[in-house]
C-alpha cells in the first residue's frame, strides 16, 4: 500500500510532492492526461515569484518535476478512473484496469478551460493571441486592440481588467444582454474602452504573417452576416470544467463540480483525502495559488499520516 498518492501534476500536485517528498513520504505521482498541467501551454509566465525575467510554461513545471524527484518522489502516467474509499484504505482504479491502494490522497486534478471549438482556436492558443486568462497574459498585449468572448462575470472581470494595458477590448457575447451581475455589467458598459459586440458567435480566428491572432470571424445571431474584427488577442472566458468526475459520489461537489473542503480549504469530508488547485478553487485559477493549496494539502496530509501512525 503506497503512503500518499498525489492525482494530477500541475503546479499543485508537483509542489504538494516537493513537501511530501521532502518529509520523507516518498509520494507515488500520477501524472494524469497532461502532465504539467495547464501551464505547459503557456509560453511566458511572467507572475510566477522568482522569476523577473519571466519563464517558460514547460521549462517552469518540469523544474519543479526534477526538484520533486530529487527529494524521493516518484512518478507514473496513469489517469484515474475511480475514487473508492474503505475505511483508511483509499482504492485508485486507473484506466486500463490497474489499482493502486493508498493511505492518503492528494487530488490535484486541476480544471479544463471551455473553449469555443472553432477553426484557428488551437493553432493560436498559447502564446499566439488566443488565451483563457487575462490576469496571466493581459500585459503582452499592452497597446493593442483585444476581444473577449463572454458574457458572465468571468467575461467582465477578464475585459476590465484588459483596460489597464489594451487600447480597445471589444466584447463578444451571443446575447444582447450580459449575464454577469448588474454592478459588473454596469462597469462594462459604462467604460470607455470595452464596445460590446452583441448578438455574435465566433465562427472562426485568423491569423497573420507572423503566425499570431489577427482577427476574430463572427456571424451576427440575428442576421446571419458575418463581421471580422481585427485584433491581437482574444481572451475566451466562457467557464472552466473542473476534472472532478472520478470522485462524483465520494467527495461532494458544488454545482459547478468544484470539490467542496472543509474549514482550511484542502482538507475534504473523507478522512485522508486532500485537495489542491483548480480543482476546488473556482475563484483564483492561478499557478501561485494551486502551489500554495499544494504545500498546504502535503502538510495537512503529513500531519494526518502522522495521527493515524500514532494510533495505530
Amino acid at each position: 500500500m503506497e503512503t500518499l498518492v498525489i492525482l494530477g501534476s500541475g503546479c499543485a500536485g508537483l509542489t504538494a510532492a516537493i513537501y511530501a517528498a521532502r518529509a520523507g513520504l516518498r509520494p507515488l505521482v500520477f501524472e494524469g492526461a497532461q502532465p504539467g498541467g495547464q501551464l505547459t501551454t503557456t509560453t511566458d509566465v511572467e507572475n510566477f515569484p522568482g522569476f523577473p525575467d519571466g519563464v517558460d510554461g514547460y521549462t517552469l513545471t518540469e523544474n519543479m518535476r526534477r526538484q520533486a524527484i530529487r527529494f524521493g518522489a516518484r512518478f507514473e502516467s496513469e489517469h484515474i478512473e475511480r475514487l473508492a474509499v474503505q475505511g483508511e484504505k483509499k482504492c485508485l482504479h486507473m484506466e486500463g484496469g490497474a489499482e493502486v491502494e493508498a493511505r492518503a490522497v492528494i487530488i490535484a486534478t486541476g480544471a479544463a478551460p471551455r473553449l469555443l471549438g472553432i477553426s484557428g482556436e488551437r493553432d493560436f492558443f498559447g502564446g499566439n493571441g488566443v488565451t483563457t486568462c487575462a490576469t496571466c497574459d493581459g500585459a503582452f498585449y499592452r497597446g493593442m486592440e483585444v476581444v473577449v468572448v463572454g458574457g458572465g462575470d468571468s467575461a467582465c472581470e477578464e475585459a476590465l481588467f484588459l483596460t489597464r494595458f489594451a487600447t480597445r477590448v471589444w466584447l463578444v457575447h451571443r446575447r444582447d444582454t450580459l449575464r454577469a451581475s448588474s454592478v459588473l455589467s454596469d462597469r462594462v458598459l459604462a467604460h470607455e474602452k470595452i464596445t460590446p459586440l452583441w448578438n455574435r458567435v465566433p465562427v472562426e480566428i485568423l491569423g497573420g504573417e507572423d503566425g499570431t491572432v489577427c482577427a476574430i470571424v463572427c456571424r451576427d445571431t440575428q442576421t446571419g452576416v458575418v463581421v471580422k474584427t481585427p485584433c491581437k488577442g482574444i481572451f475566451i472566458a466562457i467557464g472552466h470544467t473542473p476534472n472532478t468526475a472520478p470522485f462524483a459520489g465520494i467527495l461532494p461537489l458544488d454545482a459547478a463540480g468544484y470539490i467542496e473542503t472543509l474549514d482550511n480549504g484542502v482538507r475534504t469530508v473523507v478522512e485522508g483525502v486532500f485537495v489542491a488547485g483548480d480543482c476546488a478553487d473556482p475563484v483564483y485559477r492561478q499557478a501561485i495559488s494551486a502551489a500554495g493549496m499544494g504545500c498546504r494539502a502535503a502538510m495537512e496530509a503529513e500531519r494526518w499520516l502522522g495521527k493515524i501512525a500514532v494510533t495505530q
